[in-house]
C-alpha cells in the first residue's frame, strides 16, 4: 500500500510519471472519467480551503468517483473518536483518504491504521500535491527539470519544505531567500540534500535576492501561514526586501512567478505581476487538479489488474 504523505515515498522516475500523466489527464480528461468509477474518497478537512477542496472534489467526479467531504463540524479527529478509529472505519466503506490536517502526526496515525491510501492535501510540515501541481506547471514551460532553476521567496513553511524535496528529486535547483530566522526546517533541508546528492540538484538557504540572479522562476507564498495568529503588521518589515515585483524580476533576469495562493496583493506580490506576463499563477492553480487527479489515479487504482 503506498501512500503520498512528502512526495520522498516516490523516486525521480516516479516523479516525472506523475507529472506525465497529469499532463495527459488535462490534455484528454475524457480518456480517464472512469478511472475512479464506483470508487469513493472522502476529504477530511481540518483547515478550510478553496483550491483544495474545490479541485479534489471536481477532479473526482471527473474520473468518475464520489467524493465525500468531512470537516470537524463531522467530530474533530481525535476528539470525537480517535484517529485509529476515523481511519479504520473509513477504510471499510472507501477507496481513498485525502486529509488536510493541521499536524503532519495526524496523517502518520491514519497511515498507520488505514488499509486504504493516505494523500496530504497540506499539514504543517508538507504540501506534496501542491509541490507536484508546482513542478508540473514548470514541465510545461521548460523542456528539461533538471536545467530550472526555482528560487522561493518569504518564509520557510510548508510549501517550501516540498519544493526543497520534491525539486532535489527531480533534480531541479532550490533556492530559499528568507530573512534569518525564518528559513525552512533544518532536518527536512538535511534530508532535501541528502536526495540532492543523488539527482545533482543544489539547494540553498540565503538571506540575499543576489543569489538568485540568472534563475528561471521565482515562487511565493503568503508570510503569516492558516492558523498562525501573528498579526501581518509585526513581520511586514521584515518579509518586505523578498516581495515579488517587476524591479526584482528586472534585477534577477527570473522570467516565471508562480504564487499557492491564496495571495495577498501588494505584500508578498504586487498586482502587476501577479496579473501580468511572467503570471503562471492561474496555470498553476488549474494544475493542482490535474496533479491530484494524477496522484489519484495511480494511488487507488494500485494493485488493480
Amino acid at each position: 500500500m503506498r501512500h503520498l504523505l512528502t512526495t520522498q515515498e516516490f523516486n525521480q522516475d516516479e516523479l516525472l510519471a506523475l507529472i506525465a500523466l497529469g499532463k495527459a489527464m488535462k490534455a484528454n480528461p475524457a480518456a480517464y472519467r472512469s478511472s475512479l468509477a464506483g470508487k469513493s474518497v472522502v476529504t477530511l478537512f481540518e483547515k478550510p480551503s478553496l483550491r483544495t477542496r474545490v479541485t479534489f472534489d471536481i477532479g473526482i467526479h471527473r474520473l468518475g468517483g464520489h467524493a465525500v467531504y468531512l470537516d470537524q463540524q463531522n467530530g474533530a479527529m481525535g476528539q470525537r473518536e480517535t484517529v485509529k478509529d476515523f481511519a479504520g472505519n473509513l477504510s471499510r466503506w472507501c477507496e481513498g483518504i485525502v486529509a488536510r490536517v493541521f499536524d503532519h502526526k495526524t496523517l502518520i496515525e491514519l497511515r498507520n491504521h488505514a488499509s486504504v491510501p493516505i494523500i496530504n492535501s497540506l499539514c504543517n510540515l508538507y504540501h506534496p500535491c501542491q509541490a507536484l501541481a508546482d513542478f508540473m506547471t514548470i514541465a510545461e514551460n521548460y523542456d528539461d527539470l533538471t536545467k530550472v532553476k526555482l528560487a522561493y521567496l518569504g518564509d520557510g513553511n510548508n510549501v517550501a519544505h516540498s519544493l526543497l524535496l520534491t525539486g532535489a528529486i527531480l533534480g531541479t535547483d532550490v533556492t530559499i531567500v528568507a530573512p534569518k530566522g525564518n528559513g525552512p526546517d533544518a532536518q527536512i533541508f538535511n534530508e532535501a540534500v541528502m536526495l540532492a546528492n543523488k539527482s545533482g540538484a543544489r539547494l540553498a538557504v540565503t538571506d540575499s535576492i543576489e543569489d538568485i540572479r540568472g534563475f528561471d522562476v521565482a515562487y511565493t507564498d503568503t508570510w503569516v501561514s492558516m492558523g498562525d495568529n501573528t498579526p501581518m503588521d509585526t513581520v511586514k518589515d521584515k518579509f518586505m526586501p523578498y516581495q515579488i515585483n517587476q524591479g526584482l524580476l528586472d534585477k534577477t533576469g527570473i522570467r516565471h512567478v508562480l504564487h499557492c495562493q491564496p495571495a495577498h496583493r501588494e505584500l508578498e506580490i504586487t498586482s502587476d505581476v501577479m496579473d501580468g506576463p511572467a503570471s503562471l499563477i492561474l496555470d498553476e492553480a488549474e494544475n493542482r487538479m490535474h496533479a491530484q487527479n494524477a496522484i489519484l489515479h495511480t494511488l487507488i487504482n494500485q494493485g488493480d489488474k
